[in-house]
């Protein structure tokens, strides 16, 4: 591991990248086994609870349980996902109340696997969902896979979260802004911040050079409406300012000589290096 002098950020080594890998492979995974329990009449604690199941199963340490809350006094977070649904934004805490046909639930999870970190979210339709949701979705998917290609074309963040915020603008949705995305490694939250818009700062000495070492993790959250966010009385869940819905795609995603690599895909054909527990789980959603 080597450090961007410019910057507070660890450049990871191939060796190291491919450590982070079966981190991303147990949090592919994870998704897998949410997938197909996002139906009508289901719980997102039930969902949770079979997340941290498998987390349990193969030894990995969920990231997310007991994460400290940034105020101080109030609960640290009690679960190993968050499960945000419809209008939240992030931040959600599962609960008992069962899922509805036209919902959206946005999951996020992470875990650390023999020290190395993997992060990654999806939001889910609840059956079918009107077009204006559909749209929500195919936007906040498509502005993730954009930042990930551009990676491969782009030599400053700065530049490829100016075409983020302008994708998501093009179709008239408002990009979260006070939520952003991070580095990632041996620790969930590394250097640099990872922005999913163009900003003053952005332009100085917050942006940072896309060089082979570098992971983030990439996570746009698209609003329908405005792009307030605020906090419920759990102190922790994020819902839009006026009650419209709200999405949020994230990958793990590695800077490699022979590109960017997204770290919490589904495993390649020919790959060997899966993390206990993942055999026979090789469908994709």
């Amino acid at each position: 591991m080597k450090r961007d002098r410019a910057h507070r950020i660890e450049l990871k080594s191939k060796r190291e990248i491919g450590l982070m890998r079966q981190a991303g492979l147990a949090v592919w995974q994870a998704h897998q086994i949410a997938a197909p329990l996002m139906v009508p009449g289901n719980t997102t604690r039930q969902i949770d609870a079979a997340i941290e199941a498998y987390f349990e199963k193969i030894g990995a340490e969920p990231l997310f349980k007991n994460y400290p809350n940034s105020m101080r006094g109030q609960p640290a977070f009690p679960a190993v996902t968050c499960m945000s649904v419809n209008e939240a934004v992030v931040h959600g805490i599962p609960d008992d109340r069962p899922l509805e046909a036209g919902d959206i639930v946005s999951i996020d999870t992470g875990c650390r696997l023999h020290g190395w970190c993997g992060d990654a979210a999806i939001t889910h339709p609840i059956g079918a969902v009107d077009p204006q949701t559909q749209q929500l979705l195919d936007v906040t998917s498509g502005v993730l896979d954009l930042a990930i290609e551009l990676l491969a074309s782009k030599n400053r963040w700065s530049q490829i979260a100016q075409q983020m915020g302008q994708y998501v603008a093009d179709h008239r949705l408002a990009t979260v802004e006070c939520f952003v995305g991070h580095g990632i490694g041996r620790q969930m939250h590394e250097d640099p911040q990872v922005p999913n818009f163009r900003s003053r700062s952005l332009s100085g000495s917050s942006d940072f050079d896309i060089q082979p070492g570098l992971v983030i993790a990439i996570e746009p959250m698209v609003n329908v409406g405005t792009k307030q966010v605020k906090m419920l009385r759990d102190q922790w869940t994020q819902v839009t300012a006026d009650g419209q819905r709200s999405a949020h795609f994230e990958h793990t995603v590695a800077v490699t000589e022979d590109g960017p690599r997204a770290l919490t895909t589904a495993p390649a054909p020919a790959e060997s290096m899966d993390p206990p527990g993942l055999a026979g789980g090789k469908n994709s959603n």
